[in-house]
């Protein structure tokens, strides 16, 4: 993509608007907590302590809106503590503007290194910046700035107390998590029916499993249809694709096709009921049809074989599913332990420390975010505008560790800040407010700034640049001055933001490559884990790990991939229709390491756990083998799968008895073949490369 274009592209995604379900609840709570901590200032402290007040619970309310896990209560707080702690520090060595810089340079570096911790951190910590540039100027003196801090941390405190006394929605995200894998196994399922090789997204089903990690205090909390419906959802999609695929289930054609497509059909209206009544809190009412079409003996008369039990098995699922989703029935442990933020903080610091190596794109943004925060503070202070802080300010909000992100929120900050300082600035001319009408007008800003701040960066701009301005406002700020400042220094900072991603950036294209190797490579372990279970029932293989850490390196090469198409550099070793290929071969070759699986016997099945000793041989030569196909990859060569080929070709009747085992080893060499091909014609259209070549470019 050219520089012309991408820039086109990244503007129009940061001003576009998304079609988000909004929360007035949620938004009225912000508000109404900023409105208790702005008045309870003014009445006792006076305007300048109300700012500094007003931002810590503007902040704290801001973080109860990430997208996260963590109890709202604990987000508040800790948002509020750290912005209060930074603006105690930052007030220090603000009258050295030698120091303050060091010490900016040093808290904004540190604030990039966190997005290696996780996305809500990381906007946590830019913000900390972000608002202490501005905290800092507000208190006269070492014994103000404390105070000004502490209720900074009382504007925290407000809010996550008001989480406590007003839920809204409780076990809301979670809710929706489970709610959204079951709706998206209930879309699997139909599409299922016209196409019984469609692929399926995982990313649900991660969210919903991250969702699912609670402390112990809160699995004693939570209801109980939250209990044990995500883990008989996962066992359902396997089902799902085993039911359907023609080469281990039903001919294409035929009477037995047709009550499989009903089956699938009824069990998307099932998991459809399911996710409703998860999401609201209400009972499951599943439609009679639904219910008589998974009830019905013909089933039993129609399917044999796999497919037949594949159908009793996703009937018994999907009684589960409706019996935990009502908290009824035989309740599974259905969560995996969340530890609290300080023992956290060890992995927290080696996720860090992993990002300290060169290449990192998380060391390359804190480097990138320190330097311009730096250079936009002194440049702002030398220009004869004032409100020099305008500049970093802008420039910490709205970088980000990838391009796109980063230009996109540059264009979307510019023409919010417009829209915003300009609707502003009417108000004021129009109705000289005073302080008290300021601040009022400053927490109907916020709240329009938390009801629309899901659907677009460019809708919450207008919001945060009126909110500012009027807030500023009540401290006595000169309007006629800062507005046309305040205009002028956000596009400066903007415009840093932007020039240094062009000249230090952290392209994903070059990696592409690698991001396909991690997913080949641990597909290809997933495979082979099946594998070991079908050559011996009793291995105590961590199946299931395996196949997480597939979907993990899926999602990061699917986000990868979405992040490059933005970027204005040619992947020269992998085109857009190279990775879609390769992408496509590699998730048929994850669906039919999921099919095996589905047909994997019970553990304590008895008798019907036989061995197959065919699948261990298969098993060793497949792991070796991707192992040599992810180093080719990396090295932009075409993968060799002939130890696979030799394994299967040597397969009889009698090595290979189970015809599912078989037609799915058949399948997947296809995969892996497709995925060799889509290379070795991405290398032929290229030419040779040698892989020093190519990593120079």
């Amino acid at each position: 993509m050219s520089w012309l274009r991408a820039l086109k592209e990244t503007a129009r995604s940061g001003l576009k608007i998304e079609r988000q379900r909004l929360e007035p609840l949620v938004a009225i709570r912000g508000a109404a907590g900023l409105a208790v901590v702005v008045g309870a200032a003014l009445a006792l402290f006076g305007p300048a302590v109300a700012v500094s007040s007003a931002f810590g619970a503007f902040q704290a309310a801001i973080a109860t809106l990430q997208r996260s896990w963590r109890p709202r209560p604990v987000l508040a707080l800790l948002s509020g503590a750290t912005l209060a702690v930074s603006t105690f520090l930052g007030y220090l060595t603000s009258t050295h503007i030698a120091l303050f810089v060091a010490l900016l340079t040093l808290w904004t570096f540190l604030g990039g290194l966190s997005w290696a911790v996780g996305p809500t951190v990381g906007i946590m910590a830019s913000s900390n910046v972000a608002i202490m540039l501005v905290t800092v100027t507000l208190p006269g003196s070492v014994a103000a700035a404390a105070g000004h801090a502490a209720m900074i941390a009382v504007g925290g405190i407000v809010q996550a107390l008001l989480v406590v006394l007003f839920p809204v929605r409780r076990w809301g995200a979670q809710r929706d998590a489970l709610a959204d894998a079951l709706a998206a196994e209930a879309d699997y399922a139909r599409r299922l029916r016209h196409d019984p090789t469609v692929s399926f997204d995982p990313a649900p089903l991660m969210h919903a499993r991250s969702a699912a990690a609670v402390t112990p205090r809160q699995a004693r909390r939570r209801p109980a249809e939250l209990h044990g419906t995500r883990g008989v959802a996962e066992r359902i999609r396997p089902v799902l694709a085993s039911l359907a695929d023609p080469a281990v289930g039903v001919p294409a054609d035929g009477p037995a096709r047709d009550r499989v497509r009903e089956l699938l059909d009824a069990a998307g209206t099932v998991l459809d009921a399911a996710a409703l009544a998860v999401r609201h809190g209400e009972a499951v009412d599943v439609p009679p049809a639904a219910a008589a079409a998974l009830r019905t003996p013909d089933t039993a008369a129609i399917l044999s074989g796999p497919s037949r039990r594949a159908a009793l098995r996703l009937i018994a699922l999907l009684d589960d599913v409706v019996a935990t989703a009502r908290g009824a029935g035989a309740v599974e442990s259905d969560h995996r332990t969340r530890q609290g933020l300080l023992r956290l903080l060890p992995d927290a610091l080696r996720a860090v420390r992993d990002e300290l190596r060169p290449g990192s794109p998380i060391l390359r943004h804190a480097l990138r975010s320190s330097a311009v925060v730096a250079a936009g503070y002194l440049l702002g202070t030398a220009l004869p505008f004032g409100h020099g802080y305008w500049a970093p300010l802008t420039a910490v909000m709205v970088m980000r560790p990838d391009f796109s992100q980063t230009y996109g929120r540059s264009v979307a900050r510019l023409c919010g800040t417009v829209v915003g300082v300009g609707a502003a600035t009417a108000v004021v001319q129009a109705a000289h407010p005073g302080t008290y009408v300021s601040a009022g007008i400053a927490v109907l800003c916020a709240f329009g700034m938390y009801l629309v701040m899901r659907t677009g960066y460019a809708a919450a701009s207008v919001f945060i640049s009126a909110y500012v301005v009027f807030l500023l406002g009540t401290g006595g700020e000169d309007w006629a001055q800062t507005v046309p400042q305040r205009v002028l220094l956000t596009l400066l900072g903007g415009l840093l933001a932007m020039l240094a991603y062009a000249v230090y950036p952290a392209w994903e294209t070059p990696r592409l490559h690698h991001r396909l190797a991690d997913w080949l490579l641990a597909g290809g372990r997933y495979a082979a884990a099946v594998l070991d279970r079908y050559a011996d029932p009793a291995d105590t293989a961590d199946v299931r790990q395996a196949l997480l850490a597939a979907r993990d390196t899926r999602i990061a090469w699917r986000e990868a991939l979405n992040k490059a198409w933005h970027e204005p550099v040619r992947a020269r070793a992998l085109s857009r229709d190279t990775a879609e290929q390769a992408g496509r071969a590699l998730a048929q070759a994850g669906r039919v390491a999921m099919l095996i699986e589905a047909h994997l016997p019970e553990r304590g099945a008895g008798h019907d756990a036989e061995p197959v000793p065919a699948a261990a041989a298969l098993a060793e030569v497949l792991r070796h083998a991707t192992e040599d196909a992810a180093e080719a990859v990396r090295e932009y060569r075409v993968p060799d799968w002939g130890p696979v080929h030799e394994v299967v070709d040597r397969w009889g009747t009698k090595e290979a008895a189970d015809a599912v085992l078989r037609g799915s080893a058949v399948q997947l060499l296809d995969a892996l073949d497709a995925l060799a091909g889509a290379l070795a014609a991405a290398r032929d259209d290229n030419g040779p490369q040698t892989r020093e070549g190519s990593a120079a470019r």
